[in-house]
Formats: structure tokens, sequence, C-alpha cells
């Protein structure tokens, strides 16, 4: 009787080599180890960057302050746009890149609300809230003319969404006379500062929210399924009674949302707006987060998990570079070699083929044993 052939996949059932394995082969492998080489780096370098101390704010409240606490608070527009985008790129095979664009639409909307058409004002002339749900009514609106230029004219999204972004700005200042509206009111600024008293930004606070809704959304209707169905394959999904037409249609109107509220976060840091740099180039930090989630660009399986943390890691990389006093002319290209390095590790075609190549040389080495 011959004995069994010693192969590399009998090899890879070896209890350390196989925990590997399962890691290696785990969507959110690529982004965890990216913020683990982010991590070790700054402690390698200045273990101070985790410091979290507590000082005074322009109002004399004790408030925490540090990179981390500064990579929590600035990553919060990122993260609720990847939350959207991740289920848009799933449901259309393509991706918004208006969302910037549509973030100074809203900002503006709200502005023109609260200050009630005046270029500055010390009060709110509206309630806000009721400001903050007009604002995401009219992103909603723009997200959901996106939406039918893709389902129903069958426009390739980002060609689809170029016309938004090509006239999102003039239309933001269009809104407000191409003034720059000044709110002095510090109720409008909490959601993008801090809560009297709270000593965490509230932008965290919202980010938060956001996530805990989209998680019982996603964990208790079947919004996630349909998505991914439509992705996968729109004919087949069209046989069981989904609308492909109708669900990625949603996800543009949920992306819209999203816009809303980030670009609500936007404007309240400041109390003002500046149409061509409010969020410039935020889309494409929204994409490549979904991309670093592991998340295919061409649709089908998604992980809105993945897209968050690789949202956080975009924003951990840039503090970091900030931190060592890269220039901001010279941000956007560091920043692209790095992300483009771990994108391209995390695509599949990589990820197979450095498998095989692993499987390789273990059965060369089998093989030499053997000898």
């Amino acid at each position: 009787m011959m004995a069994p052939v010693k192969t590399p996949e009998t090899k890879v059932r070896q209890p350390g080599e196989s925990l590997f394995r399962r890691l290696v082969r785990q969507q959110l492998f690529i982004p965890f180890a990216a913020l683990a080489l982010l991590v070790i780096f700054n402690l390698v370098a200045d273990p101070s960057f985790f410091a979290v101390s507590v000082k005074e704010n322009s109002l004399g409240n004790p408030v925490l302050s540090g990179n981390i606490i500064s990579v929590l608070d600035n990553a919060s527009e990122l993260v609720i746009l990847a939350i959207g985008m991740t289920l848009v790129t799933a449901s259309s095979g393509g991706q918004d890149i208006s969302v910037g664009a549509a973030m100074a639409i809203a900002g503006s909307v709200i502005l023109r609300l609260v200050c009630g058409g005046q270029v500055t004002a010390d009060t709110m002339q509206m309630n806000l809230i009721l400001a903050v749900l007009i604002g995401m009514a009219v992103s909603a609106l723009f997200g959901a003319f996106n939406g039918t230029l893709v389902a129903y004219f069958k426009i390739q999204p980002m060609v689809a969404t170029l016309i938004l972004y090509t006239a999102g700005r003039s239309i933001a200042a269009w809104i407000n006379n191409n003034q720059l509206p000044i709110i002095n009111d510090l109720d409008f600024k909490y959601a993008g500062t801090f809560l009297p008293g709270i000593p965490v930004p509230t932008p965290i606070f919202i980010t938060a929210f956001v996530i805990l809704v989209f998680w019982l959304v996603l964990k208790f209707t079947t919004l996630g399924l349909y998505t991914q169905s439509v992705g996968i394959n729109p004919s087949s999904s069209r046989l069981n009674g989904v609308n492909p037409r109708m669900v990625k249609l949603l996800t543009y109107v949920i992306l819209g949302v999203c816009v809303a509220v980030a670009g609500f976060i936007r404007v309240s840091r400041s109390g003002s707006i500046n149409y061509s740099r409010i969020a410039e180039n935020i889309e494409m930090d929204a994409i490549l987060a979904v991309a670093l989630g592991g998340n295919a660009l061409s649709g089908g399986r998604f992980n809105i998990y993945g897209s968050i943390l690789g949202a956080y890691v975009i924003q951990f990389l840039t503090t970091t570079l900030y931190k060592y006093e890269v220039p901001s002319t010279a941000l956007p290209a560091y920043k692209a070699v790095v992300v483009i390095l771990l994108v391209v590790l995390s695509a599949p075609v990589v990820r197979s083929r450095m498998a095989n190549l692993r499987f390789q040389l273990k059965a060369d080495k089998i093989a030499k044993e053997a000898k």
C-alpha cells in the first residue's frame, strides 16, 4: 500500500500554520495589518504619539487632546461616507465621485436655513434639527438623481456622478448667492466641536450613532442581502423577486443621507463654508476606504465594517504624515503610494498568487527533505 503523499495542503493543517492561513484569508486582514504597522511605526519613532491629555478649549472647558483623539475626530466624515459608498459600490459595481461636491451642497443648504439668508447671523433663524432634516432631504434628492442615471439609464456610475462632481460646488455657491454665510451661534458648532461638559469630540458620538443605525438596519432588514444579490447577479435577483433598479436607487439615496450628515459635521466645525475647498478630494479617500476594507470595487459581497476600518486607517496615515511635518502639497503623493501598496496587496488575485507561491515553496522544501 502506497504511503499518502505529503502535500502542502496536508502540511497547512498543522495548528500554527492553519491559524496563520485563516488570518491571512480574512477580508479584514489587510486593514488590520496596515493599522498594526502604523501603530508599530509610531511607537518606535515617537511613543508620545499615543499620549492623550486634558486641555482647555477656546471656551475654557476641559477636553481630551492628542493624536488618537484627532484621528477619531477627523475621520468622522470619512467613516460616514465610506458606509454609504460601500452600499453603492456593492449594488452598482461603481463609485460615486460627487460626494465631496454634494457635501458642499448639503452644508450650504443647512447654513442658508440657520442663517435665514443673512451673510452673518449671531443666532440660528431656524430649528437646527429641522434644518439638518431639510439638508438630508435635499442631499437624498441629489442621490436619487445619481441613482436614476445609474439604475434606469444604465450610465456607468463614475460617469453619471461626474455631472454633480462638476456642477455641485457651483450649485452650493448659488444657494447662498455666492456669499460665505457665517453662523456665530455656539449651539450650531457643538456638533463639530464639543458639547458642554463632555471632553470627547461630538463627531465621534455622531459617527458611533450612524454605525449603530447601519448595524441595526443590516441585521434586521434584507438591505444587505438585496444589495449583494443585485451586485452579484441582477438578472438572477430579478427572477427571485428583487427589483435591481430600486435597490440601486435606494443605495444612492442612502449615500445622499450619509453625505448630508458628513456635510453638517464639516460646516459645524467652523460655522461657515468654503465652497471650493470643503471636503476637497474626500471622494477619493472614501473609495480607497472601501477598497482598503477588502471590498471588491466591481460590486457584490461587501463588509461594511472593513470600510469603516479602512477609513480610520487612512486618517491614521494622514495624521502620522502631518505629525512628521510632511508638506501639505506632498501629502497626497505619500498617501497615494502607501494606499496603492495596501490595495494591491489586498487584491484577490495578488493574494491568490502569494498563496500559490507559498504552497510551491513548501512543496519544494518537502521534496528536498524527502530525498
